[in-house]
């Protein structure tokens, strides 16, 4: 056999023992007649020592190794002289008795050790090299630990895992679609699905009234650290339920894997919060809430006081630094310049101290009092030693994002999000359609299949963009993790809800009118939810790009660099499916 045992599990109680080791050489060392070589596989690494008075012709060999050779080695189990107590195998090493060359290995672009000295784009280009780091492996490790256990939760509630298609149609909503053509239909294209949604839907309509699938789903759109073109969701849909039930089960899911992947007990509810209420108090839809510094909108205070920049504002908030008064100009400034980045775009920032005496020392003191300083304070709560930060503008929602962007920066600047700290709540009552002024229409917010509250379904053909959703999304430490819904599951709703965003009835019935019809032989209520699984464990695994929890991602530019795709197919496949390339403009 290749080996006996791995790497990582031989202890002093094995002394003595004959033993076939097999892996990748760490690196080598020689020391007067001595040769160490530590030898690593996933489960971790052991010494191997090679005693030149021993048997010369052996160590000869050992000291032919490099970087990266894979090896066979058979010895003895001994109690080491000189322990490293940074390892579990760091008590004993092998004294090496036969050693066999499995293959040799060319040296590596870079050191396969955690602090490497690789940069992103080679690591990308020798990915199958990068996984055999440490810290990489150890990250799939945790993806692998947290899809069986969600398997198991969902297992234990009765939910079945079913496979839906991957070759399906394309949908006019959302993100672009990556198309596929099709050889046997001339002309005609398949989509990657972006989303099993539909199919999860008639899988409820066929009574499968508890579905999960851990499932890859693409979406052909611009990548960010928390995006790739493909990417993995825990999906799930389950009948006869409502926003409670279908929050309550996944709430407990998140629970379990806080538990059993963290060691972390989550005991409390986890909070829920309107969108309306995310935004006044955040600026955003996915706030970070394991900090506080909520708005405080000031306009009632602060105009009218012959400041031009307020008195003309449809919007003044701002947010509360505590103990952060002794903010130097200079870190001042370098806030201001923060705000003022293109990709912020606010035109200033006025902050105001609150002194050790207790009055308030503000950078537009001479339009206003010491009196209404002090009220500035009090709409605060401010303390002595407090820094009050203030921006303003002529839109309200665009000047609720920059300050939200501010709070997120002095939130870093505070040491306010530890990464080893997680905060977790519901956002919920999102509004069921978005305007769009470039195409004079409604979206749908999340999808066209989302549900309206009850309550608010008469203001459907008055005032949709009053119509709240019954959707929901699940956000931590400010990060997305997952959404979903209560669907509709009546045909008529579901027409109406389609000539709402602007499809004629012939249209809809194209496209999807295998959703509807198959509502009408008696779909039950049904709602369901999608984690975003590389999210899920770039989080827990303390990253910050979900690149580093999948095998072989795509760089920033949709590439995969170590395989060189997207590439081009060659003209025989191109006539095969009746497909021509046209030049670039």
């Amino acid at each position: 056999m290749y080996r006996t045992n791995t790497c990582g599990e031989l202890r002093l109680s094995n002394e003595g023992q004959t033993v076939t080791l097999a892996g990748w050489v760490q690196k080598a060392r020689k020391m007067g007649g001595m040769i160490f070589v530590d030898i690593r596989d996933r489960y971790g690494i052991t010494q191997l020592a090679f005693n030149d008075a021993v048997d010369a012709s052996l160590c000869e060999k050992a000291n032919k190794l490099g970087r990266e050779y894979v090896i066979r080695a058979t010895g003895t189990v001994k109690e080491r002289s000189s322990k490293n107590m940074n390892i579990p195998t760091g008590e004993i090493e092998i004294i090496v008795s036969e050693l066999i060359i499995l293959n040799a290995a060319q040296t590596p672009p870079f050191t396969i050790e955690d602090d490497t000295d690789g940069g992103d784009d080679l690591r990308m280009k020798y990915r199958y090299l990068d996984l055999r780091r440490n810290v990489v492996r150890s990250n799939l490790e945790l993806r692998h630990r947290m899809t069986i256990e969600v398997r198991r939760y969902l297992d234990e509630l009765r939910f079945m895992e079913v496979e839906t298609p991957v070759l399906i149609s394309s949908t006019p909503e959302g993100a672009r679609d990556f198309v596929v053509p099709s050889r046997m239909n001339p002309g005609q294209f398949y989509a990657l699905p972006q989303s099993p949604q539909t199919f999860k839907q008639l899988l409820m309509v066929s009574g499968f009234d508890r579905y999960f699938q851990i499932v890859k789903c693409f979406r052909d759109e611009d990548l960010r650290a928390d995006r790739q073109p493909e990417f993995t969701q825990i999906d799930c849909e389950m009948s006869f339920v409502e926003q409670d039930d279908v929050l309550n089960v996944f709430e407990g899911m998140s629970k379990r894997l806080f538990k059993t992947i963290r060691g972390i007990e989550m005991n409390e509810p986890f909070p829920r919060m309107t969108w309306a209420d995310a935004l006044k108090y955040y600026g955003t839809d996915k706030p970070d809430i394991r900090f506080g510094m909520k708005f405080v909108e000031l306009a009632g205070l602060l105009q009218g006081h012959g400041f031009p920049v307020f008195d003309s504002a449809a919007y003044i908030g701002g947010i509360c630094a505590k103990g952060a008064a002794d903010y130097t100009r200079k870190q001042l400034d370098a806030l201001t310049d923060f705000v003022k980045r293109p990709q912020i775009g606010a035109k200033g920032l006025v902050y105001a101290r609150v002194e050790a005496d207790d009055t308030v020392k503000s950078s537009v003191d001479k339009f206003y009092s010491q009196e209404i300083l002090q009220q500035l304070k009090a709409a605060f709560q401010a303390e002595p030693g407090d820094l009050i930060l203030i921006l303003s503008g002529d839109n309200t929602m665009k000047t609720r994002k920059q300050l939200g962007e501010l709070r997120l920066e002095m939130g870093n600047r505070l040491a306010l999000r530890d990464k080893n700290t997680f905060a977790c709540l519901w956002v919920v009552d999102f509004p069921l359609f978005e305007w769009s002024e470039e195409d004079n229409r409604y979206y749908a917010m999340h999808h066209p299949f989302t549900s309206p509250k009850p309550e608010d379904v008469h203001l459907l053909d008055s005032d949709p963009g009053s119509v709240r959703a019954n959707a929901y999304d699940m956000v931590i430490n400010g990060v997305e993790v997952g959404g979903g819904s209560i669907r509709i599951h009546d045909s008529a709703l579901q027409n109406r809800m389609f000539r709402l965003l602007g499809f004629t009835d012939e249209q809809a019935q194209e496209r999807f009118g295998f959703l509807t019809n198959a509502f009408k032989y008696g779909a039950p209520p049904h709602g369901g939810i999608a984690y975003g699984l590389d999210r899920w464990v770039s989080l827990l695994a303390g990253l910050d790009s979900i690149r580093d929890c999948i095998a072989f991602p795509k760089n920033n530019a949709g590439r995969d660099v170590m395989i060189d795709a997207p590439s081009t197919i060659d003209q025989a496949q191109l006539d095969e499916l009746n497909l021509s390339i046209l030049p670039l403009k």
